[in-house]
């Protein structure tokens, strides 16, 4: 798989509908937009053909995705800049670009065509691989740690909450009594031990038994959602007034954030009953997608990894106090 091409084993989801969101931000002499989830660099590829003048700006924190997405992307020069970075460092990959205020930032969250193709990092619970599930695999804490250290408590915990699994106590209590026999080392000894616990009735309702455990797991060892809810305030932070931000999420924890942090900034924060709207209180957002769009039935049905995607757009109309900057 990792003599394949990146541009033949990843489909960019609703990749023309992101491209129309950015565009209007795009309409300056040399625009500047943050690929925040660069992955194997479909959408930054798309956006560099579409918008001659565009420097793309991508972030990852895969080394094998930045060296994927940078060997496709080398044909367009220093249009195209990469950084080794969590999402949420979105100023310094701006400054990257040499500016403080950018002109759009795209988000494609939650684990890529890649980290899921490659057997051996774990993530797929179809194959039987090591207990990995790292997205920077420079990092050191692993699937297997968590699985084999953490108390029953805890498991259950990040079951119930990261992965919304109904099923997590008796999960975590037969992790845990697996575990007392030998180490968990790889995903096919896990999936045994969560289909061992999960009611037969119920082990299809919601696809593989084990989806949810593995969510939950992969949203604990790279830390996902902490690293989001700080990435999406710095990323409105970041552009400019008339600069845009697009983000897809493939589940609902992920979408929550989106949609509470976008919501918050798209409404007045004036006194409830104050007779005048004063300047510093009206919205600096303005929403662009109502409510959460969703992939047609025919890019679904080409692409099926797309089937999940809900996509959020908005607009920064109004500089903040803080930032003191319109680019």
């Amino acid at each position: 798989m990792q003599d394949t091409p990146a541009e033949q084993r990843h489909v960019p989801v609703l990749l023309e509908r992101c491209l129309d969101l950015l565009a209007p931000g795009f309409e300056t002499d040399s625009p500047v937009v943050l690929d925040a989830t660069l992955g194997m660099g479909g959408h930054s590829e798309a956006m560099l053909k579409r918008f001659p003048n565009l420097t793309v700006v991508g972030i990852d924190r895969d080394p094998q995705a930045l060296e994927l997405a940078g060997r496709r992307l080398a044909p367009f020069g220093d249009r195209f800049r990469s950084i080794h970075t969590t999402y949420e460092h979105i100023a310094d990959a701006a400054a990257v670009a040499g500016v403080d205020a950018v002109d759009g930032v795209l988000f494609d969250l939650g684990v890529s065509s890649l980290q899921l193709d490659e057997r051996e990092r774990g993530f797929a619970y179809s194959f039987d691989a090591p207990l990995d599930m790292r997205m920077d695999s420079q990092a050191e804490f692993t699937a297997e740690t968590v699985v084999n250290e953490y108390s029953e408590d805890e498991l259950r915990t990040i079951l119930r909450n990261w992965g919304e699994e109904r099923f997590a106590p008796r999960i975590a209590r037969a992790i845990v009594a697996a575990r007392a026999v030998k180490p968990l080392k790889t995903t096919g000894e896990l999936v045994d031990v969560v289909k061992s616990a999960v009611p037969m009735s119920a082990q299809h309702k919601k696809g593989h038994p084990a989806k949810q455990t593995f969510q939950a797991l992969r949203i604990e060892v790279n830390e996902e959602l902490d690293v989001l809810t700080r990435a999406i305030p710095a990323a409105l932070e970041t552009i400019r007034v008339g600069g845009r931000v697009v983000a897809m999420s493939y589940h609902s924890l992920e979408d929550k954030i989106v949609k509470q942090e976008f919501a918050r900034e798209a409404r007045s924060t004036a006194p409830k009953g104050f007779p005048v709207e004063l300047p510093e209180h009206q919205p600096t957002l303005k929403v662009l997608t109502r409510g959460a769009e969703r992939p047609s039935d025919e890019e679904t049905a080409t692409n099926p990894r797309a089937a999940s995607a809900r996509l959020r757009a908005v607009e920064k109309i109004r500089t903040t106090m803080k930032s003191g900057s319109t680019r």
